[in-house]
């Protein structure tokens, strides 16, 4: 006899939030990327054009770890229009020694929300100046949000600027965020004065020509690229390749087929065999990080199986100690 367990949206709200326990979670798999023969296969994607929709599928095993997940993530970047959220999705948990299905996470898209946004925090903690105190986010979504939150919890983020194509949800996207956080956040209506002076910089957004351009980067700034996370998006002007001390990928693998790093090679900014290092290689002190506090970093944040792996094993063991869910004996 085998059991699943069957966890909602509000079963794993109560057990996982962005907090500093769910960045260690993240920061450590990164590190078991780079320390352990992890098995992670390139992502899945099915794309619905019609729609503008697209379906990820992503999974990675971690050798020594009791499960294993395998997730479905839709993203219908029109769903806003209509009054539904863009993304949306499940996990399901399976053993590692049996291959039996343990759980399943109908999480919305809630945990690869806060992985992700888990995930640019690791690299703020990694790649920028630890003094950092002027945060400009480009998007207005939800992962936008949550970007500035989780960014918080690493750096000393004291003012942040808002910018997106559409200026009004910015500025309603900054009231939120200042009143949530007790931050002075604005909307800015030009990106170049957003970065103007920002210490770090995070771009959040499907978009499919670079929104950042490579003559607006300062000396000792760092850049995290959340959005592209597909052949045909690019959030980064490639130039700023050129410009950076230091770009990190959270898997090369991806970054060369589908990252800023795949349009870098595309336009010969970037030498397509050219060597650099991963974020797990960072976080386990296999590579140097920033150099000096005058370097231009880059992380290029794809999203990657193994983040669904950890944060869907936490969440699972988390939900089993205080016996939430529907458990179901077959």
């Amino acid at each position: 006899m085998s059991s699943m367990v069957i966890l909602t949206e509000a079963d794993l709200r109560k057990v996982i939030a962005l907090d500093l326990d769910t960045v260690s979670c993240v920061e450590d798999a990164f590190a078991a990327l780079a320390t352990k023969a992890v098995s992670m296969p390139p992502i899945l994607r099915l794309d619905v054009f019609e729609h503008r929709g697209e379906v990820d599928v992503k999974t990675a095993y971690v050798p020594g770890i009791e499960s294993f997940a395998i997730k479905i993530s839709p993203g219908f970047f029109d769903n806003p229009k209509i009054g539904i959220a863009s993304t949306n999705g499940m996990m399901v948990l399976l053993s590692s020694r049996t291959g039996l299905v343990q759980a399943l996470l109908l999480d919305n898209g809630y945990l690869t929300d806060v992985r992700t946004a888990a995930a640019g925090a690791v690299a703020a903690k990694h790649l920028s100046r630890e003094n950092s105190k002027v945060a400009a986010i480009f998007g207005a979504g939800v992962q936008a949000k949550l970007q500035l939150e989780a960014l918080m919890l690493v750096r000393p983020i004291c003012q942040a600027r808002i910018w997106a194509r559409d200026f009004a949800k910015a500025q309603g996207v900054a009231a939120q965020l200042a009143n949530a956080l007790g931050l002075a956040v604005t909307a800015v209506a030009d990106p170049k004065d957003a970065v103007a002076g920002a210490d770090v910089i995070v771009t959040t957004t499907p978009s499919q020509t670079p929104i950042l351009k490579a003559e607006w980067l300062e000396a000792g700034q760092h850049v995290t690229a959340m959005g592209s996370d597909a052949e045909h998006k690019n959030e980064i002007d490639p130039v700023a390749f050129a410009k950076a001390g230091l770009y990190v990928a959270d898997s090369l693998k991806q970054t060369r087929r589908l990252g800023e790093l795949h349009h870098a090679i595309a336009t010969g900014a970037v030498a397509a065999d050219a060597a650099f290092p991963e974020l797990g290689q960072i976080v386990a002190g296999q590579r140097q990080s920033r150099s000096d506090a005058m370097q231009i970093t880059i992380a290029d944040l794809t999203g990657t199986g193994i983040q669904d792996t950890a944060i869907a094993t936490l969440a699972f063991a988390r939900a089993s100690a205080a016996n939430a869910g529907t458990k179901f004996e077959s």
